[in-house]
This record gives C-alpha cells, sequence and structure tokens, in this order.
C-alpha cells in the first residue's frame, strides 16, 4: 500500500537542468573567489606597497580583468 502512495508523487529529475545549475554554480563561485583574492592582493599592494587609493584600485580592476580569462 505504502509503495503506490509514493509512485503517484513521484516525480521525474531534470537532470539537464541540475546539470545546468550545478555549472552555474561552479562559475559563479570560482568568478567569487577570484574576485576576492584580487581584492586582498590589491589591498595589499596599496597598503604595503605604497600604491594608495588610486594604485589599489588599479591593481584591483587589472587583477579582476586578467583574473576573469582564467577563471
Amino acid at each position: 500500500m505504502a509503495d503506490d502512495k509514493n509512485k503517484d508523487t513521484e516525480v521525474a529529475m531534470d537532470y539537464p537542468e541540475h546539470e545546468r545549475t550545478f555549472d552555474m554554480f561552479i562559475k559563479g563561485s570560482k568568478l567569487l573567489t577570484m574576485i576576492t583574492v584580487a581584492l586582498l592582493i590589491a589591498m595589499a599592494f596599496g597598503f604595503f606597497a605604497g600604491g594608495g587609493l588610486i594604485g589599489g584600485t588599479v591593481a584591483f580592476f587589472i587583477l579582476v580583468v586578467i583574473g576573469y580569462f582564467f577563471v
């Protein structure tokens, strides 16, 4: 009897949609990690290397553009 109820409520998985969602999640995670690392490097450059606010900002944008092509 219990098996009959499960068959009525059972839904087929949409595997292609699941794969696309997982791929988007992985790409987003990689992009967010790359941006975080670029921000930390740019902050270190601005503070320790004497780049200041403008130097750190320029370094951040350069690192994000370069990192985008490697992710």
